[in-house]
C-alpha cells in the first residue's frame, strides 16, 4: 500500500475488506484530493480493476457515517438506470463491521477535476442539474437541511459588505417561499465533477442526497464557482439554468446557501483564506442585488 495515511490499522482493514469483496488482494491504494467528509481511496486490486473507497474518517461527519454511506449508496442504485454518470455502487459496510468506520466501495470513474470554469463547462453544468432534477426515485431521500442555521446569521468583521448581509438575513427571517421538491444532489459544485475536455463524465460524492427546491442545488453550484472562479460563472450558471428549465430563480436559496458557508460564531471556517472569504462576500453582495 502506498500514498494513503496510515489510521491505526483502520484503513488497512476496510482495504482488506474491499479486496474481499472484490474476490482480489489490493495491490494499490492512492489518496484521492478533496475529502473534507471522508478519506477517499483510490484502489487498485491484483487483476488491474479500480474501484474507490470512501472512509468516513472526518468529524462531524463521521459520527453520521452509517447514515452517510447508506444514502450514498442508496442514490447511487437509484441513478443507476439512468443517463447521470455517477459512480455504481460495489459494497457497503455503514456499520464499519469489517474496517471499524463506515465504508462504501464504488466502481472508479475517468476523468479529472475542473482548474476552470469557461462558458462550455457552465452549460454543463446547468444541464446536468436539469438532468438531475428531473429524475424520480423509487423512494423519497429525506428533505433538505439547510446548512445556515440562525447561529450564522452574524455579519462576519471580514466583510465589505455588511448591509447587504444584514439584508440577507432579515430575508432568511422571513422563512422560505413555497417550492415543488425535486431530487436533489444536494452538494453539486464543480468540485464534485469529474471532466473530459468540457464534458461531465462523472457526478459523486451523493452522500447528502435529498430532496428539496431545485434552486437550492444550483445556488451552492453557484456559490462554490463564485468562491473559487468569481461571480462571471456563477451568474451564468443561473442564467443558463433558468433558461434550459424555466424555473425562475429564487434569491432566498441563493442566500440560504452563501449564508451556509459562513462559520458558527467561534469555530473554525470551511476555508480561511482571504481570495476565498472575498468572494463569498462578493457573491452574497452580488446575490441580494441580482436582478432576476
Amino acid at each position: 500500500m502506498q500514498n494513503y495515511r496510515s489510521g491505526s490499522g483502520v484503513f488497512e482493514r476496510a482495504i482488506a475488506w474491499a479486496g474481499r469483496v472484490l474476490g482480489a488482494p489490493i495491490a494499490g491504494a492512492e489518496l484521492l484530493p478533496g475529502g473534507l467528509t471522508s478519506t477517499m481511496l483510490a484502489l487498485t486490486d491484483r487483476t488491474g480493476q479500480r474501484t474507490v473507497l470512501r472512509l468516513m474518517t472526518e468529524d462531524p461527519w463521521r459520527r453520521h457515517g452509517a447514515e452517510l454511506t447508506s444514502r450514498e449508496r442508496a442514490a447511487q442504485l437509484e441513478l443507476a438506470t439512468t443517463p447521470v454518470p455517477a459512480p455504481s455502487s460495489v459494497a457497503l459496510d455503514a456499520a464499519g463491521e469489517h474496517g471499524g468506520i463506515a465504508a462504501h466501495l464504488m466502481n472508479w470513474l475517468p476523468g479529472t477535476p475542473a482548474s476552470s470554469a469557461n462558458s462550455k463547462q457552465v452549460a454543463a453544468m446547468a444541464a446536468m442539474l436539469a438532468l438531475i432534477h428531473d429524475i424520480e426515485p423509487s423512494h423519497p431521500f429525506r428533505p433538505y437541511q439547510s446548512w445556515a442555521p440562525p447561529a450564522k446569521w452574524v455579519v462576519p468583521e471580514w466583510s465589505r459588505h455588511p448591509g447587504s448581509w444584514k439584508r440577507a438575513f432579515d430575508l432568511l427571517a422571513a422563512g422560505p417561499p413555497d417550492y415543488t421538491a425535486v431530487f436533489l444532489h444536494r452538494d453539486f459544485s464543480h468540485r464534485n465533477l469529474l471532466w473530459r475536455d468540457d464534458a461531465i463524465c462523472g457526478v459523486v460524492d451523493w452522500v447528502e442526497t435529498s430532496s428539496g427546491p431545485a434552486w437550492l442545488d444550483v445556488a451552492h453550484a453557484a456559490t462554490n464557482l463564485a468562491i473559487s472562479f468569481g461571480p462571471v460563472p456563477a451568474t451564468d450558471l443561473l442564467r443558463k439554468y433558468a433558461a434550459l428549465t424555466q424555473r425562475r430563480p429564487g434569491r432566498y436559496w441563493l442566500v440560504l446557501d452563501a449564508a451556509g458557508f459562513l462559520p458558527v460564531p467561534d469555530s473554525q471556517p470551511l476555508f480561511g483564506a482571504r481570495s476565498e472569504l472575498e468572494g463569498l462576500d462578493d457573491w452574497l453582495h452580488c446575490v441580494i442585488n441580482f436582478s432576476f
